[in-house]
């Protein structure tokens, strides 16, 4: 089995549960390939004994991985799909912080969980993601995004003007500081900060929400995936932001964003005994009121 190791850094409190996965690897004899700059991490910052592991930079080094293994936050794991692509490697996201809904995997799990992976005991559940198009190559790296697209003002001065249209169709002209459009998986972020729904992940379905629209009538809304959404933006600034998960690229009013449900999918492993709405309770604190 081989199995890709993809992070940045992480605290001290996370280097017991760090020792521990690596032993776990070794005890399954599996292949361990870390990405480059995280191996250096672990090695110069954490004291690790990673010297002799393989690496990787990009994901055409990705060859024969049966497991991508994200170490840190949500934020961790929405560039780790930037590295797994299309090619279908199951995912796996271990927290070493605190709040997380991608990175899921909680350190007292750590141990349960990689038991599960090693017996088989687990279920690949796909995320689908948002497929980006523009005729001025923004994002053409990886035109795709898990979370969410994002556009918004770039000043603090001026509001600007989105216009939607779905499937040719005209949804609305939002006067707003921008607009989100979601997939089920970043419905749990950025969506949900400005009064959007929350979604399961296997939800066929757009979340469409304005950042600070100036009309109260305004709310979010849910399409079916399957409707192109094309947005135009205008306003007094010269230039504005666009965000693709958590890239950002500035743009101008010449720019057409068409967005649809991308051709591929990101599975992710849900192990036994895990839940999206035990994990809405846990991460939102649900039913945490002392009155209950």
């Amino acid at each position: 089995m081989r199995i890709a190791l993809f992070g940045w850094n992480f605290s001290p409190i996370f280097k017991e549960s760090m020792q521990r996965l690596l032993e776990l690897l070794h005890l399954h004899k599996t292949e361990v390939i870390l990405y480059k700059p995280f191996l250096e991490f672990l090695r110069q910052e954490a004291g690790l004994d990673v010297a002799n592991f393989p690496t990787f930079s990009n994901h055409q080094e990705l060859k024969e991985v049966d497991f991508f293994l994200s170490i840190g936050g949500d934020g961790t794991f929405l560039e780790a799909i930037t590295f797994v692509r299309d090619s279908g490697i199951p995912m796996v996201g271990i927290n070493s912080g605190r709040l997380g809904f991608l990175a899921d995997i909680a350190q007292a799990e750590l141990e349960a969980s990689m038991e599960q992976l090693f017996s088989g005991r687990f279920i690949l559940q796909p995320r689908s993601l948002i497929q980006l198009e523009n005729d001025n190559g923004l994002f053409s790296n990886f035109p795709y995004a898990l979370n969410e697209f994002t556009v918004h003002k770039q000043d603090s001065s001026q509001m600007i003007t989105v216009h939607v249209l779905v499937g040719g169709d005209l949804l609305n002209s939002y006067w707003s500081d921008g607009l989100i459009v979601s997939t089920p998986t970043g419905s749990t972020a950025y969506s949900l900060s400005v009064g959007g729904p929350i979604l399961t992940p296997e939800a066929a379905n757009f979340i469409i929400a304005p950042i600070a629209p100036h009309n109260l009538a305004i709310r979010p809304v849910v399409l079916p995936d399957h409707e192109e959404v094309t947005l135009k933006v205008e306003g007094r600034g010269a230039r504005y932001m666009a965000s693709l998960d958590s890239r950002s690229e500035p743009f101008d009013e010449n720019v057409v964003w068409k967005i649809r449900k991308s051709p591929f999918s990101i599975n992710v492993l849900k192990f036994e005994n895990q839940s999206f709405y035990e994990t809405l309770r846990k991460k939102l604190l649900w039913g945490a009121d002392k009155r209950n």
